[in-house]
């Protein structure tokens, strides 16, 4: 079977050893059950109109599904740039999780392997930022797998100019990427300062706040998506691309996944409307629900994480 679309016109965007990653990609994130069939079906949608970047996770629990979708797909695998993450279970364990990652892909590398949060955890156990394994104890043994073949770039995902502060110094390889939240609520303007100034891509996670599309609403923001007569989802999507990051919307619905590819051309002005909505009442916040309580997100506490955050998610002036 052959790809019945080719793949988007999107642009591609060159890692710092020289490897190249789309612009956009479909994230693969469905809920703690892995979206069951869903999740092949959305995968099997995506390749067929045009994705040629999938990002998923161990974590994520449906990599068996990705990967079938794949290989059902017909578009070769040498087309595809295919992300996933290793478990914070997995922190002392790195060869063996990304083995079991490969197995459930049923495939022979992965394009980008993450290490999807700095905090590990053992034996049930959230463990602290200066017990074994830290984050560069577990960097310095994901860095070995790119003389296997079995992996071609590696990366982090959650980490702060905080963690990257301690991280970078002990590092052999400086980290491809950094998938963090990003999106108008969020824009990250100073860890991208800084990522770019260290030669690591931003990659965008939840480019729409997943259920708490808080931005959507805003008038500026609308204007600018009816001015264009596109969707707002497609103006976020193109703003992320446009400022330089890699955006990984989700969407299992195929008319708004196509439309999440067909980027539009932003003004300057349109740009600059679209950084300043963060600085309005109430936006400059993370839109996602893995906030404890009492603040912090999977046993860390936002200081631990280097999150310029309060209670909520709320940013911190």
């Amino acid at each position: 079977m052959s790809s019945s679309i080719a793949a988007a016109e999107l642009p591609n965007f060159t890692f710092n050893n020289g490897k190249k990653i789309p612009g956009v990609g479909m994230g693969c994130w469905l809920g703690p059950e892995g979206g069951l069939n869903v999740a092949e079906e959305m995968c099997a949608n995506a390749l067929k109109y045009g994705y040629r970047h999938l990002d998923t996770a161990c974590g994520y629990n449906n990599e068996q599904l990705v990967g079938k979708a794949i290989r059902e797909s017909g578009v070769p695998r040498s087309e595809i740039f295919l992300t996933t993450k290793l478990s914070s279970t997995d922190h002392h364990r790195v060869q063996e999780g990304l083995e079991e990652s490969l197995k459930k892909l049923d495939c022979e590398y992965i394009d980008l392997f993450l290490m999807h949060w700095p905090q590990a955890v053992l034996n049930d156990k959230v463990i602290r930022e200066d017990e074994h394994p830290t984050y560069v104890d577990t960097w310095k043994q994901m860095e070995k797998l790119l003389g296997t073949g079995k992996v071609k770039s590696i990366g982090v995902s959650n980490f702060s100019i905080k963690t990257l502060e301690v991280l970078l110094p002990q590092c052999t390889i400086i980290p491809a990427t950094n998938q963090v939240e990003l999106h108008p609520c969020l824009p990250q303007f100073d860890l991208k300062e800084y990522c770019d100034s260290k030669g690591i891509l931003l990659t965008a996670y939840s480019p729409f706040g997943q259920s708490n599309q808080l931005f959507f609403k805003d008038p500026d923001f609308i204007a600018i998506a009816e001015h264009h007569k596109a969707t707002v989802a497609q103006v976020s999507v193109s703003w992320a691309v446009q400022r330089g990051t890699v955006p990984i919307p989700k969407s299992a619905n195929v008319e708004r996944m196509k439309a999440n590819i067909t980027l539009i051309k932003l003004m300057p002005e349109e740009m600059h409307t679209i950084n300043d909505i963060h600085k309005k009442p109430g936006m400059h916040r993370s839109l996602l629900g893995y906030h404890g309580p009492d603040g912090g997100v999977f046993g860390w506490t936002y200081k631990q994480l280097g999150w310029p955050m309060s209670v909520g998610g709320f940013v911190s002036a």
